[in-house]
């Protein structure tokens, strides 16, 4: 299969690891014969020309196409090899994928001398000379394969003379099974729908290869895309077109271990010279010293597969200088940052598959051929949706469905919307658990509460901000993690990742609801509300009912052991009963048709930044706020029931406050007043032919007067709407 620099398949690029050049009249009953014998032992998969009849002095097109789909080449230099031309031409071929396909060539010199072939000495020099005397022979080509001889004599090779025959063999095999192995076609996947477009698009966009210059290049996706995947088809593309390659996979797993980053130094020395050499490296610095040294020079394919920490790129690819001409070096990570950290040329971002891949590769798992099976439309369009054209997610799904019942079909689909299969939760949670403790807190807060919720004037940011979780530097964290998105100003978290973060807030209790650190699930919120078995974890509540299921028979108690309760957000509940107290750690009260008549006694308040009541039968508040605290807005939102007495008792600051802001306006007015009559005594016609000019005035001054004197919170506007905070349900 000829290479070409457009056309990229996921499929190996070899059909054979080894093509056998000899001449048959020698050896092939003989050494060939056990030669091929020990090579297929092993599994190697080798070509040898069976037909002992040449047709013409042309070369075979099969043999040709033969050695263009081999990944290694031995050619046994036996006495009369050169006096095949067959056998010459074979060379020539071999030696031309040598330098176009990367291929290992392995010269045998069986029974004759190196410098025999080097120099077309004996029975090759005579060869050649009667190769010469033929009228029809080329002088070009006769040119061609002297050059051949010399160049293929110059390699590494081995050489047998009278030693052990089946020793020698032992010997050639193992060095093919390390280079092979070294040097492998890599799996990409059972069924890789959708992938060639994705190669297609990173080949020609991003790498480039055969071009000078150096490159990195990243590629950038959430756990579970298909960034490994496309990795591996990169490799079965383009590893043979470079001197050196190597493929690292799983380095962030590797690195963790003892010594881990030495060894991966060591096993990146020993792929870089196939097999053949191993080296101990004593610590970090010797080797990147050492790595530098070997590859400066070398064309490179480096694959750093699964990277997550920036020490791990300076320790195995610092640079583009430690590599040479027309290097390239992938990276595969979930970070853009760490991309960016470590200056990649550029960055290729994964992509769902659409819907006709998505719906191809689940029905290849699920049914094994390309459509749904009659019957189960309905479930694969469930799946799918589901899934949200996650490869990771269509393939697990997929493979565990398969061969299932109807019945079962349906008892799994309800059964994932509850608890994310264990395959799909292990591989997503790893980039949650790679999080610092602030940027878990914000994934858990917008997974559970907050996902596709508008950010109007940002009070997600404000809710966030007030339980100190430093939402404006750990929001776009979580973006450069491929953890969130915003659009139109919507903070977005693909579906299996919000169930994945509800999912580590369920492990935290399986069994007790009441000692997880958040509840959004209605049936945990009325369990946890009604049969008082709120504990100190619980941190957060938001209450969002089926609709005909919103009546809580809320216990007295219900919120006396939640010490630690930051926010409250009741969406569309009733109450039956009244809370005896409420945790002074609440930070935001968002209660919908709240019982209470008046706030418990020993609620203080002290940590309120956002209160809104609507449609509440609250008719006072008897405690002080702390308006202005630094960098806190306390937002008041009340809709007072029109059948109850709508007095609202303020604290006293608030009552100052608005007092001295009032009296402040009424002397402004005055002042104002007394100006203009002075104005229009003078020249009362001027005022009259001037009056736009004085609104304008007027406008000024009160302007000027609210900057100076903004209203208090208890004057807000907003009385009798809620925040712009959207459903979280489940």
């Amino acid at each position: 299969m000829a290479s070409s620099s457009s056309s990229f398949s996921v499929t190996s690029p070899w059909l054979y690891d080894v093509f056998l050049s000899f001449r048959g009249e020698d050896i092939r009953d003989t050494f060939i014969a056990h030669l091929n014998h020990a090579l297929m032992e092993k599994g190697i998969r080798t070509f040898i020309d069976e037909d002992e009849v040449k047709r013409g002095d042309e070369i075979s097109p099969v043999l040709l196409q033969a050695i263009e789909d081999s990944k290694t080449s031995i050619i046994v230099l036996s006495e009369n090899y050169a006096s095949s031309t067959w056998c010459l031409d074979e060379l020539l071929k071999i030696l031309e994928c040598k330098k176009s396909r990367q291929q290992l060539v392995l010269p045998v010199f069986y029974h004759v001398d190196p410098s025999y072939v080097r120099k077309q000495e004996g029975s090759f020099g005579k060869a050649l000379a009667k190769h010469a005397e033929k009228l029809n022979v080329d002088m070009k080509k006769l040119q061609l394969w002297k050059e051949a001889l010399q160049e293929v004599a110059n390699l590494s090779g081995d050489h047998l003379t009278n030693g052990n025959e089946a020793k020698f063999i032992e010997g050639i095999v193992q060095d093919i099974s390390r280079f092979i192995e070294s040097h492998s076609y890599l799996p990409v996947a059972k069924y890789p729908t959708g992938l060639d477009s994705q190669l297609r698009d990173i080949m020609n966009l991003h790498l480039s290869v055969g071009t000078n210059d150096v490159r990195m290049v990243g590629i950038l996706g959430l756990g579970g895309i298909g960034k490994t995947s496309l990795a591996k088809a990169i490799w079965n593309s383009i590893a043979f077109r470079f001197e050196a390659s190597c493929f690292l996979a799983n380095v962030s797993d590797h690195s963790n271990r003892g010594r881990g980053l030495v060894r991966l130094q060591e096993t990146l020395y020993s792929k870089i010279f196939r097999g053949r050499r191993s080296l101990e490296i004593d610590s970090i610095d010797s080797g990147i010293n050492i790595i530098k040294r070997i590859l400066h020079s070398k064309s490179v394919l480096l694959i750093l597969d699964g990277v997550d920490h920036i020490t791990q790129l300076d320790t195995l690819a610092g640079a583009c200088d430690w590599f040479g001409e027309g290097s390239r070096i992938i990276i595969t990570a979930r970070d853009q940052h760490l991309l960016t950290a470590h200056g990649v040329d550029s960055t290729y971002k994964m992509k769902l598959l659409n819907y006709h891949d998505a719906l191809q590769l689940f029905c290849w798992h699920a049914f094994k051929q390309q459509k749904p099976v009659e019957g189960y439309d309905k479930f694969v369009e469930q799946i799918i949706s589901y899934a949200g054209s996650l490869p990771l997610a269509l393939t697990v799904l997929g493979s565990d469905l398969y061969g299932r019942s109807e019945s079962e079909w349906k008892s799994s689909l309800d059964k994932y919307k509850q608890i994310p299969h264990q395959d799909i939760q292990k591989i997503l949670q790893t980039s949650y658990e790679r999080l610092s403790e602030e940027e878990k807190n914000v994934f858990l807060d917008i997974a559970c509460f907050f996902n596709g919720q508008l950010q109007l004037d940002d009070v997600i940011i404000k809710i966030l901000d007030s339980s100190s979780f430093c939402p404006n530097f750990s929001i776009p964290r979580l973006r450069e993690k491929c953890l969130i998105s915003e659009f139109d100003g919507r903070l977005q978290m693909h579906d299996l990742l919000r169930d994945m973060g509800r999912e580590v807030v369920r492990q935290e209790s399986p069994e007790n609801p009441g000692a997880r650190s958040r509840l959004f699930f209605y049936k945990d919120v009325r369990e946890v509300l009604e049969d008082d078995t709120g504990r100190n974890k619980v941190e957060a509540i938001v209450i969002d009912f089926p609709e005909g299921d919103e009546i809580i028979h809320l216990s007295p108690n219900a919120f006396k052991n939640m010490k630690r309760l930051r926010l409250f957000r009741c969406i569309n509940a009733y109450f039956y009963g009244e809370p005896n107290c409420l945790p002074n750690s609440i930070r935001v009260l968002d209660w919908l048709n709240c019982p209470l008549q008046s706030m418990p006694s020993e609620f203080r308040g002290d940590n309120l930044f956002i209160l809104q009541m609507v449609g509440s039968h609250i008719q006072e508040i008897c405690f002080e706020f702390k308006v202005f605290r630094e960098s806190a807005t306390l937002v008041f939102f009340f809709s007072l029931s029109s059948s109850l007495s709508s007095s609202l008792s303020l604290s006293s600051s608030i009552r100052k406050q608005t007092f001295f802001s009032l009296l402040l306006l009424f002397v402004f007015s005055l002042l104002y007043i007394f100006a203009l009559l002075f104005f229009c005594s003078s020249c009362l016609h001027s005022f009259y032919s001037d009056l736009f000019f004085q609104c304008r005035l007027f406008f000024l001054y009160f302007f000027l007067f609210k900057f100076i004197f903004p209203m208090p919170p208890s004057m807000s506007p907003n009385k009798g709407h809620r925040l712009p905070i959207s459903s979280t349900a489940p």
